[in-house]
């Protein structure tokens, strides 16, 4: 099986799974439907899952460390603190602003842990800076984790340049995730380059654009009422007609190469380099084998330069997050 490095710890098949839509923000699923495509990601070859403690908040680690108990020395989960989560409220309103202390950056391990129902986290994120803390507290109490052996490689969310050489001057970093996609390009500026440079793996999150990228969303009225996708930017009803067109372009490049606009998506993805690992969501199995096979789509550098060209940011109307959510990326 193919594999790519994160960092000097971790060999991950190069397609991972994001499993956030599973519990949490896109309106979920039933158990028996997100457990069965667990299993499945692991029967294709898959070995890389991406979980967080907010992301239900709590029920999406509970439901990995259920579904993957038995294959557990066959798979790779990572998991992030960071946020404080209220006791009162559901989803996102439990969130509270950050909070990367090194005492709760410890709490929030031991409680991961035990809802895992693991003795080891496989990748530890920070998912977002703290802009109260020290990098290099956080990092620092995170190296703690891994000398005890509660932890394997460390990781960072949404992170600087500048934070990501601070944090592994304290500890090596295996891995950073941030949104990447051909048409949300931030970490192409400067992240990519300290990244190659240290030998970190970098995990584009959201590689299909929040699902938009398939070709599959329309209009807002196709979500849920409770998808939190509908209170962002690109997922508003003008800056989806606007957009449409721009997606119309991947379809027909797709069409062309005989694979489907989300696979030609994470194609280009995965075409910039080998320390890159998307992790897109699938709460469907049809959806999950379509991403896994994006790994073996090949491209040759007139076909990455043209797609994206195609869909280069600069055509795509609204921007990724709200602009209270963008206050906290780039750390």
């Amino acid at each position: 099986m193919q594999t790519r490095k994160l960092g000097t710890e971790l060999n991950v098949y190069p397609v991972g799974l994001g499993c956030m839509g599973m519990s949490f923000a896109y309106g979920g699923q039933p158990e028996a439907e997100a457990i069965a495509t667990l299993h499945r990601a692991v029967e294709i070859g898959v070995n890389f899952f991406d979980t967080a403690e907010v992301y239900g908040p709590y029920e999406n680690e509970i439901l990995l460390g259920k579904a993957l108990k038995s294959v557990r020395n066959k798979v790779t989960i990572a998991t992030k603190f960071g946020f404080k989560i209220l006791e009162e409220g559901t989803g996102l309103d439990r969130m509270a602003g950050v909070d990367s202390r090194p005492e709760h950056v410890k709490a929030v391990a031991e409680a991961s842990l035990k809802r895992l129902g693991t003795d080891v986290i496989d990748l530890y994120y920070q998912h977002r800076v703290d802009p109260n803390v020290p990098i290099e507290d956080t990092v620092g109490a995170m190296a703690e984790l891994v000398r005890e052996g509660k932890v394997r490689a460390l990781g960072l969310s949404e992170a600087s340049a500048a934070t990501i050489r601070r944090a592994h001057a304290v500890h090596p970093i295996a891995a950073v995730q941030s949104e990447y996609s051909l048409w949300t390009r931030d970490p192409e500026d400067e992240v990519f380059a300290v990244c190659r440079e240290l030998g970190i793996g970098f995990v584009p999150y959201s590689p299909l654009g929040r699902g938009l990228l398939t070709g599959t969303i329309a209009r807002p009225e196709t979500l849920d009422d409770g998808d939190w996708r509908r209170t962002l930017p690109r997922f508003q009803a003008e800056a989806m007609e606007a957009n449409a067109k721009v997606i119309a372009t991947l379809e027909k490049m797709a069409a062309e190469k005989g694979v489907t606009s989300a696979q030609l998506a994470l194609a280009w993805v995965l075409h910039q380099g080998d320390f890159i690992v998307p992790i897109p969501g699938a709460r469907k199995i049809r959806h999950l084998e379509q991403n896994t096979a994006a790994a073996e789509i090949e491209l040759n550098a007139a076909e990455v330069a043209a797609i994206g060209d195609a869909l280069s940011p600069d055509k795509v109307m609204g921007k990724r997050y709200t602009e209270e959510l963008l206050a906290l990326v780039n750390g």
